[in-house]
């Protein structure tokens, strides 16, 4: 009877010590993370955990990060979104409006912050940028005319230009409107434009070696998340085919991307984690404005120039923010 009594008493302090251990766990605060991810050469996560630092948070200590929910591509994003709000995460860090959109149709109740070039808008997912009204709230790089500069900046790259191929992933609505003001900017500056669909990470290597260098003169990459992804490959992959590039954010020339104009992606991650940080402290995403990013950089990599036997600009040169040369 004793040795019963002992047992009892001893799984009874188990059960009391386990359960004090998992409320341990859940006082420290668990950020979910959903977006297409290439699994290496992260430089978007490793800015989002610098800004989590830079705002008091140490991982695994005061804060968990969640990385098990990033996809290799967007058909996985739904059903991503859906087993991490089962995890009853705090709060969900979202990049792309894919990504943001699978977010919010699997949850109205944990706060979300997006990192996105989108209109959440007139997606329905804010009711606006100053009062997001919802459980969503974060970052936009979204400026209607910013696809029109690119164009026009590798024009003055590549002079005699007269077609460009654009990669895109044609069933992202968001990509599919950015190839719309390409269309449109194209046609008046008098040049063509054809769409070049890469929609999951396997198609990038193929469909741009295929690429005829007869029929397109230069290559513009949007700026969505899947490109951004694996942008080394897609760099890597052009470099291949000895055509001209511009990217869609500031970060391609660090990997040997030729010219880029657009968003300093990781920048916005850093400030996405102020959001996160406001949150964890009390704030609701209905109260945190939508910040819209304002400056965009215009970034050129010389030595990609000279193996393509292309001098830049004067011109270029002086207004651009960042300038490599490795």
């Amino acid at each position: 009877m004793k040795r019963r009594k002992w047992l009892t008493a001893a799984c009874a302090l188990a059960v009391a010590a386990f359960s004090a251990i998992a409320q341990k766990a859940r006082d420290v605060p668990h950020v979910g993370l959903l977006w297409v991810d290439s699994g290496s050469d992260s430089f978007v996560l490793a800015a989002l955990r610098e800004g989590l630092r830079t705002q008091g948070y140490i991982e695994g200590k005061t804060i968990l990060i969640d990385t098990q929910f990033l996809v290799d591509g967007y058909e996985r994003l739904e059903k991503s979104a859906d087993r991490l709000v089962q995890h009853k995460v705090d709060v969900i860090v979202c990049y792309g409006v894919t990504a943001t959109l699978a977010a919010r149709k699997a949850t109205s109740g944990i706060p979300i912050v997006a990192i996105t070039g989108g209109d959440l808008v007139s997606l329905g997912v804010t009711a606006s940028l100053s009062s997001p009204a919802g459980n969503v709230t974060g970052i936009t790089f979204l400026h209607p005319q910013i696809d029109g500069k690119r164009l026009q900046f590798l024009r003055e790259v590549v002079p005699n230009l007269r077609r460009v191929g654009i990669l895109l992933n044609s069933a992202s609505a968001t990509e599919a409107r950015s190839l719309t003001r390409w269309r449109e900017a194209a046609t008046k500056l008098g040049l063509e434009v054809e769409p070049i669909d890469i929609r999951v990470k396997a198609d990038i290597d193929p469909v741009i070696s295929k690429i005829s260098r007869e029929r397109i003169e230069a290559i513009g990459v949007v700026g969505g998340s899947m490109f951004v992804a694996n942008r080394t490959q897609i760099v890597a992959a052009i470099a291949k085919t000895r055509l001209p590039a511009i990217y869609g954010s500031s970060d391609y020339p660090e990997v040997g991307g030729l010219i880029s104009y657009g968003p300093n992606v990781a920048e916005g991650f850093r400030r996405a984690a102020g959001h996160v940080a406001k949150i964890l402290k009390g704030a609701k995403p209905a109260d945190i404005p939508v910040e819209q990013a304002t400056k965009f950089e215009l970034a050129v990599n010389l030595k990609t120039a000279r193996d393509l036997s292309i001098v830049v600009p004067q011109a270029i040169l002086l207004q651009a923010d960042r300038v490599v040369d490795k």
